[in-house]
């Protein structure tokens, strides 16, 4: 049994009495005085204890024989706490973490506030910084769906729905060679031709646009070019077959439709049928009137199949992810050109509204703000008044300021999010050609005893 009462004796004597520590190996001897000095801290917290419990609260472990306590910390930062009860005042080392610093200080019971003034502001100051970058990198991951953990942990349910179904392996071998570009070299070469396709469209697209590819007929309709109509047709077929065929082989199809990229590629694919249905039932757009200008739509609404290299652009990806976790950064661009426009369009107002000079009106004057803050300067309407130039002088200088402040935020994300993804694609190639190793590990095997047992056979014969 524990002799309490000397416990409770030895912390107490006065002046020559010694408290023996151990902080992790490292045996340090405190005089009692110097630690009933700081009464509030751990060690000062250790002379008032009366009982058993009362120790165990404030040390790990004690021995009675060697007369020492025991703490299961860092010996490496227990010197910088000898130094506080030796000096009274608290140092930090340039090379030492600020919030592995905080907790141990916390630990002991030991306030920031005795800092010593040639520390203080440094350490407050990195710590400042450090929680800035530490909040924004937890809250981007806690916010984010797509986080590297979530994904692999999401891929390895979906292989295991794999395991579960028919043709599971098939099904799961030209699901990796649709989704991921870099599974196989037949995964590569689908890519490729998967590109090729979207930017054959899209030039298709473009060259109909031009007059010198543009005939009509004697009604004035206007006829498609067969070879451009030819690659139109071929381009929309291989978009239905990639649509259709991921939804047939996605493991779940409930979250095939919550995909951002499968939605975009339902929304290059689904104007295609509109526009046909519209055409083969109803005809020419001029009859329809306003419902015509709304099959126009869905036709300029191919142009998001551009949006489909997404798909297989790690950049894109990582970009769309930026904007989507930058929102803060974006609405605080927006509202700074917000309040520059609004102010440097009155001004301009005020002083350019007699004037013949096109910034008569409130809204005329707005879109000059925009296009002046924003740098662009389509240069259509120019103010003539020096009070106009003045103003004019400011909004751009003003502009270049307001865009460039949050650029170095956004950029740090992109980069945050592209080293992510690059990350999760290297860990998903990993882990497949793992799994590919230990098949064919298991395949040989498994063709070595075959073989064996065939000898052995053999031989008994």
């Amino acid at each position: 049994e524990i002799n309490q009462q000397f416990y409770h004796k030895r912390l107490t004597q006065r002046e020559t009495g010694l408290v023996h520590v151990n902080v992790g190996g490292l045996k340090r001897s405190l005089c009692s005085s110097t630690l009933k000095k700081f009464p509030d801290t751990r060690l000062g917290k250790l002379l008032a204890c009366d009982s058993e419990e009362a120790i165990l609260q404030v040390c790990d472990d004690y021995d009675v024989q060697e007369k020492e306590f025991y703490f299961d910390r860092n010996p490496g930062l227990f010197p910088y706490v000898l130094h506080f009860y030796q000096t009274g005042k608290l140092h930090i080392m340039e090379e030492l973490c600020v919030f592995s610093f905080s907790q141990e200080i916390e630990y002991w019971g030991i306030n920031e506030f005795f800092l010593d003034s040639c520390c203080s502001y440094r350490y407050h100051d990195r710590k400042l910084e450090s929680s800035r970058h530490r909040s924004w990198d937890d809250e981007s991951d806690a916010s984010s769906v797509d986080t590297s953990v979530d994904e692999i942990s999401d891929l390895n349910k979906d292989m295991q729905h794999f395991q579960e179904v028919r043709y599971g392996n098939i099904r799961k071998c030209l699901w990796l060679t649709l989704e991921n570009p870099g599974y196989s070299i037949p995964s590569k070469l689908f890519s490729l031709l998967s590109i090729g396709v979207v930017l054959t469209s899209i030039a298709t697209m473009c060259i109909n646009s031009m007059p010198e590819y543009q005939t009509f007929d004697s009604d004035g309709k206007l006829i498609e070019e067969p070879t451009m109509q030819a690659l139109e047709v071929f381009c929309s077929c291989w978009f239905t077959f990639e649509v259709v065929t991921r939804l047939l082989l996605a493991p779940n199809r409930k979250k095939f439709f919550h995909h951002p990229l499968n939605i975009i590629d339902m929304v290059s694919v689904v104007p295609i049928y509109v526009t046909l249905v519209f055409d083969v039932t109803v005809g020419s757009e001029s009859e329809l009137g306003d419902l015509g200008r709304l099959i126009q739509v869905f036709r300029l609404m191919r142009i998001f199949r551009v949006l489909k290299l997404a798909r297989h652009s790690t950049g894109l990806r990582s970009l769309g992810a930026t904007l989507r976790h930058s929102y803060r950064e974006v609405g605080i661009l927006l509202l700074y050109l917000a309040v520059g426009v609004s102010v440097f369009s009155g001004i301009a107002y005020t002083a350019e509204y007699e004037e013949d000079v096109g910034l008569d009106t409130i809204p005329a004057c707005w879109w000059w703000g925009t296009v002046s803050m924003t740098t662009v300067g389509y240069g259509d309407v120019v103010p003539v008044t020096v009070v106009g130039k003045l103003a004019a002088s400011g909004c751009i200088l003003g502009g270049t300021l307001v865009v460039a402040l949050p650029i170095t935020i956004i950029f740090n994300k992109f980069s945050h999010f592209y080293r992510r993804q690059k990350a999760l694609e290297a860990s998903v190639r990993n882990n497949n050609r793992k799994k590919m190793r230990m098949r064919m590990s298991c395949e040989n095997g498994a063709t070595k005893s075959k073989a064996n047992a065939n000898g052995t056979s053999e031989e008994g014969d």
